[in-house]
Formats: structure tokens, C-alpha cells, sequence
């Protein structure tokens, strides 16, 4: 073989060994993006919903709060801790709040003797004058908290309006949706009311099965920060 043939042969020889190294890299690549994202060093990935504060959880004490009411009235949760407490997140402006008024309603002639009801308000530009109003003209039956700097609502990790938190001497036991029905289209023995399923648990002194849900609605319009 000569010189030249050798050399040739090498170049060639090099050549292929460079084509499936980067064929093996490629392929090793493929598989890194195909994994979630934040697993490949096991890190929380930023922009990812774990980053954001938890907010409250169920099972441990609910975050304390003094609110001013719409009616003008103090309102604090330390003077329920030895009561059961619903609190809907609120947003008259929200259609979701709307739709769901009828199904609040039915809950607070059913429970309202044994549970306290109570809304609160963080979005950024509601007001107290605007609520009461809303409340006199939809005859809502329990009190509308303001809660305008959203302090409140990020210490629980309310996401929408609704957004159902309901607690039992001073223990969060759910969050989430008000029910499974969002579009108010499910057949009877589909539906399924999460919050009354809770409040029966709970005035039974049983614990809630299904104590978290994914909630529904318009966005907490909080105040940017």
C-alpha cells in the first residue's frame, strides 16, 4: 500500500468515526428534550408554576386575616376558629361568579346555619361602594371582604374567581373548584358538587376525601407588584 493510499485510507477512516460521533450526540440530545422540563437536573425550572408561592395548604392552619367588608364591617377569621368557614374568591365582573350565583346560594340556605359564608375581593380596582351595590342588588346573602392589595389572596394561593377555600376550626380541609361542572352542562348523575361534598364530611366529623380539586374561573385580577 502506498503513501498515499494510506493516507487516503485514514482520511476516511476519520471521517466516519466523526459522522457517528455526531450522529451519537444528535440522538443523546433527542433523548435530553425529550424529558420533562426541570428533570434533567432534578432543579425547578424557572417560569414553572413551582416557583410561585404554594399559598395555603390543606391540612394546615389557614392564614389568619382582618379584612374590611364592603358593608363597612371588620371582618376577621381568628373570630371563627371554632367554626366551619367557606370562603368563595370573588369577582362580580367575572361571568364565572355569575353563573356560579345560583349553585352559592343554594349552599348558604342549606348550610348557612352551621357554616359561615364569606367572599373576598382582590382585584386591583374593585371597590367597596361598587360591591355593596352589586350585594344589595343580587341580594347576596353573606359578606363581601375587600381585599384590594391581594395580600390575602396570595397567602391562601387563590387563582380564580371562584376559587373555593373552606376551613374547620382554623384547618384548611379543601380548595378548588366549586364543582366538576364548569358549564353548568353535565347530567345529573355526572355532577358533582365539590363543596357541599366537603361541608357533609366535615359537619359529620369525617374527613374530606377529595380535598383539593383544580379550580375554574377568570384569573385573580391582582395588583401588580
Amino acid at each position: 500500500m502506498t503513501n498515499v493510499t494510506k493516507r487516503w485510507f485514514a482520511v476516511c477512516i476519520g471521517a466516519v468515526v466523526l459522522a457517528a460521533t455526531v450522529a451519537w450526540a444528535a440522538d443523546d440530545s433527542k433523548k435530553e428534550e425529550r424529558k420533562p422540563r426541570g428533570e434533567m437536573t432534578g432543579e425547578k425550572v424557572k417560569g414553572e408554576k413551582a416557583d410561585k408561592p404554594a399559598g395555603a395548604k390543606v391540612g394546615e392552619d389557614a392564614p389568619d386575616f382582618a379584612l374590611k367588608g364592603a358593608d363597612g364591617k371588620d371582618y376577621k377569621l381568628a373570630d371563627y376558629k371554632d367554626k366551619v368557614v367557606l370562603i368563595e374568591w370573588w369577582n362580580w365582573e367575572c361571568p364565572w361568579c355569575q353563573k356560579s350565583k345560583p349553585v352559592f346560594e343554594e349552599l348558604h340556605k342549606k348550610y348557612g346555619e352551621k357554616v359561615v359564608f364569606l367572599a373576598i375581593d382582590s382585584t386591583n380596582w374593585a371597590t367597596a361602594e361598587g360591591n355593596a351595590k352589586i350585594a344589595e342588588e343580587q341580594k347576596i346573602a353573606y359578606p363581601i371582604l375587600m381585599d384590594n392589595d391581594g395580600k390575602v389572596g396570595r397567602a391562601y394561593g387563590a387563582k380564580t374567581t371562584p376559587h373555593v377555600f373552606i376551613i374547620n376550626k382554623g384547618k384548611l380541609v379543601y380548595s378548588g373548584a366549586l364543582s366538576n361542572d364548569q358549564q353548568g352542562k353535565k347530567p345529573k348523575d355526572e355532577y358533582r358538587n365539590y363543596a357541599a361534598e366537603a361541608l357533609d364530611a366535615v359537619l359529620a366529623g369525617e374527613p374530606v376525601k377529595l380535598a383539593e380539586t383544580t379550580p375554574w374561573g377568570c384569573s385573580v385580577k391582582y395588583k401588580k407588584s
